[in-house]
């Protein structure tokens, strides 16, 4: 009789773990699906002209490059913490140079923030080289 009922039970675990399995299966694919057509909107998005900035730039070529780069430039003035008038590409520079060595992997930082930093720092540096072109 116990062996009987150590079966039952064994079969009834079976059954509730390939239910979970199941359940835990489709909740991946519908994560997987949503992310999926996210990442299409979002590349839409940026071929319609979406600077995902959050405001719109006036200049066509800040546009572009802001397109190019794949940052705008209040949010590259924001991640460096800078004020875009009052700023010099020297503070620019001493600002990454500061976050960039704090985010480092010896220091248990994270590349990504490292890559989010080099990528601010570099649309900055394009909007000075264009500024000093005009000038």
């Amino acid at each position: 009789m116990k062996a009987k009922n150590s079966i039952e039970m064994a079969k009834h675990l079976i059954q509730i773990l390939l239910i979970g399995t199941r359940a835990v299966g489709r909740a991946f694919v519908t994560a997987l699906r949503q992310e999926y057509h996210a990442s299409q909107a979002a590349a839409a998005a940026r071929r319609t002209g979406f600077s995902g900035g959050g405001r719109e730039e006036s200049n066509s070529n800040d546009n572009n490059t802001s397109k190019r780069l794949g940052i705008s430039i209040e949010e590259a003035r924001q991640i460096l913490n800078v004020d875009l008038e009052g700023s010099c590409q020297e503070e620019v520079q001493k600002r990454f140079d500061h976050l960039f060595k704090i985010n480092g992997a010896s220091r248990g930082g994270s590349l990504y923030i490292q890559s989010k930093i080099y990528r601010a720092k570099e649309r900055l540096d394009e909007h000075y080289r264009k500024e000093n072109a005009k000038d």
